[in-house]
């Protein structure tokens, strides 16, 4: 029983990674479903409060790598709060057209159409577009290694 309890948490930590190509998976709720489901289904008392505390600070780190890389490259550029939102929601949108170019795609046109009825301006409103697609993959790329760095801390803690 306990090899179909680590098949399911190994799946749940490779779902995680799914869910930055597709953001309808909640990346940090299945990790964490992995990591309670070892607690509470193997052994309850192998990871240290130093785990749960950085895990719980990392978690935090994860939610917060969207907002801070969006709210940094769209402002940097000069976008508006509605590009930021719309950025936002093409990523969700754009989860289920084409994926995962359309996390891509949506996004970006979305953004353009945005600063374009706003500012009138097509090259300004191409600047900000890209650099909504600059914020949503340093986002990812944050999100991701904050992602395997809680796997490993896990499978240190556990193993060694």
């Amino acid at each position: 029983m306990e090899v179909v309890i680590w098949i399911v948490i190994v799946a749940l930590f490779i779902l995680s990674f799914i869910g930055l190509l597709f953001p309808i998976v909640p990346s940090v709720l299945v990790l964490w479903v992995g990591f309670l489901m070892y607690i509470f289904l193997i052994d309850g008392a192998s990871l240290s409060i130093w785990f749960w505390v950085g895990a719980g600070v990392l978690t935090v780190l994860l939610f917060a790598a969207d907002l801070i890389a969006s709210q940094f490259f769209v402002k940097k550029y000069g976008g508006s709060k509605w590009s930021e939102r719309m950025a936002a929601l093409g990523v969700i949108v754009g989860s289920f057209i084409m994926p995962p170019f359309g996390i891509i795609l949506v996004p970006f046109i979305l953004v353009f159409i945005t600063e374009l009825i706003s500012t009138k301006d097509p090259r300004q409103a191409v600047l900000v577009a890209i650099a909504s697609f600059f914020a949503f993959l340093s986002g990812t790329v944050a999100k991701g290694l904050v992602q395997l760095i809680l796997i490993i801390w896990f499978f240190i803690e556990v193993f060694i």
